[in-house]
């Protein structure tokens, strides 16, 4: 629930199914939530510099596409807390989803041979999608979206602790951020989380491939992977 004190605006009243605990156009009649919207910056630029990296370093295309699906959702996410609107809504909400999907093929396909196509994961990927788009579309429920968003969560983090316990010791870079809005803080925790998921799985895949990866951070604090191809002799 909104506050109280919510005043009116651009966009007019909200007519999404969520409306959450930011006043909404405190700080400018532009936008209903600010800081909700705002703290999607950090799931919308730093996944355009990692997927033109890897579309410059040649990697697989699903990688590529985790990086664009990570910044559609922020997109989706800003148009959602600007606006309030359903349409909006729905921009944020399937998007999750459909990342979540590519996240979770990524994982799976990490120790698999170059280029390989895994169809009857993707099959049973894309179906889901469309089952879940088709009843939440219906029933127009939050809780049956975050249900079954959280089942795509929980099905990484099962495979992320079923990689890290038998195959590699990772250090968790430093989480950085301060921010008063609890939404606009899960923004920036789940951007994060989605950012670093993504870096993991790339990281996993190039090692599995030889490509000899390596954590870097820009300014000491963004972590990217620069690696170096195998050379062929």
């Amino acid at each position: 629930m909104a506050p109280a004190l919510d005043r009116a605006g651009y966009w007019g009243p909200p007519t999404s199914t969520l409306d959450w605990c930011e006043e909404n156009y405190a700080v400018t009649w532009l936008v209903a939530e600010f800081w909700n919207t705002v703290s999607n910056l950090i799931m919308i630029i730093p996944p355009i510099f990692g997927a033109l990296q890897s579309i410059k370093d040649g990697l697989e295309k699903r990688y590529v596409a985790a990086y664009i699906a990570l910044t559609v959702v922020g997109m989706g996410s800003w148009c959602f807390h600007m606006t309030l609107k359903y349409e909006m809504q729905l921009l944020d909400e399937l998007p999750m989803i459909y990342s979540c999907c590519i996240f979770v093929y990524c994982m799976f396909e990490c120790f698999k041979t170059k280029s390989s196509v895994n169809y009857h994961l993707l099959f049973i990927l894309v179906l889901f999608s469309l089952i879940v788009t088709t009843v939440y579309l219906k029933v127009k429920e939050p809780v049956f979206h975050q249900v079954m968003y959280g089942m795509l969560v929980f099905t990484l983090i099962l495979r992320s602790v079923y990689i890290v316990t038998w195959n590699f010791r990772k250090k968790m870079p430093p989480i950085l951020g301060v921010t008063t809005q609890f939404h606009a803080w899960w923004h920036i925790l789940t951007g994060l989380g989605s950012y670093l998921h993504i870096l993991f799985s790339l990281y996993t895949r190039t090692l599995y491939l030889r490509y000899r990866p390596k954590v870097k951070f820009f300014f000491g604090i963004w972590p990217v992977i620069m690696f170096e191809p195998l050379r062929k002799h």
